[in-house]
């Protein structure tokens, strides 16, 4: 039976099929590591996220101004900025990720829901530093190419990939793949349910891998950080909360130094 997560990849695969990653000009940009921001990183490492919508939230924040939001992140001292460019469910364009690479020169992480290597090619071309893969899209099949083809064809493009998992089993997978970065989300794509202690659960029962932890979606206050910290995540995408304040600087400090 299918749920929540077959209709984001099926409108994912439309939006794909109507050209919407095709037009861009081949362009060369800094590559900046995001996994080494992450791993020398002195305080929390926290990537915040450029998100106007959210299937579960709805719409999140109407007045968006990239510039200032990019600058206001980096002062605040995020590790990397996540981008959405997904446009029906996440309201999102791929300028939103343009004017960002303009703005800052903090890594960057094209989020999508990405199955094919025109998604890959778009990602690189406006100047992402990573992109997210979900292991559940190519558990179902969505993939245009195998997961293990997809990320090394993101790694000849000099981008860096967060691999994102949810269950037991896709964690295991996950970490015995290239991967740069494992992430594991807190909400559940079929029901939209958010629960943190779906990091909690994963990393107690399981060794962690090589790879660098990012816990993500969920995060309200200081003290969820504090707690998935505690689980043993060493980084924190955070975005609903973030883009529902007023003062976002002010907020990623709260973050960064809990």
């Amino acid at each position: 039976m299918n749920d929540f997560f077959d209709t984001l990849a099926k409108d994912a695969k439309t939006t794909i099929d109507s050209g919407y990653y095709h037009t861009l000009p081949n362009q060369t940009h800094p590559k900046i590591s995001l996994k080494h921001a992450i791993q020398s990183c002195k305080t929390n490492p926290l990537i915040t996220e450029i998100k106007p919508a959210s299937p579960s939230a709805g719409i999140i924040r109407t007045d968006i101004n990239i510039p200032q939001l990019a600058q206001a992140m980096q002062q605040g001292g995020a590790v990397g900025i996540s981008v959405l460019t997904e446009p029906k469910h996440f309201h999102a364009t791929l300028t939103n990720l343009t004017k960002t690479r303009q703005t800052t020169k903090l890594p960057l992480l094209m989020k999508d829901f990405i199955l094919s290597p025109i998604q890959v090619d778009a990602a690189a071309n406006l100047g992402a530093n990573a992109i997210l893969l979900i292991q559940t899209l190519f558990e179902r099949g969505y993939g245009q190419m195998p997961l293990t083809e997809l990320i090394e064809y993101a790694h000849n493009r000099k981008l860096e990939v967060l691999l994102e998992t949810h269950s037991e089993s896709e964690f295991l997978s996950a970490s015995q793949t290239h991967a740069d970065l494992i992430g594991i989300n807190n909400r559940d794509l079929a029901t939209l349910k958010t629960n943190l202690e779906v990091t909690q659960h994963i990393l107690e029962k399981h060794k962690k891998p090589s790879q660098p932890i990012i816990s993500e979606s969920g995060i309200q206050t200081a003290a969820d950080l504090q707690f998935l910290r505690s689980c043993g995540a060493d980084a924190f995408l955070i975005g609903s909360s973030i883009m529902l304040t007023q003062d976002v600087e002010s907020k990623i400090k709260e973050f960064v130094k809990a």
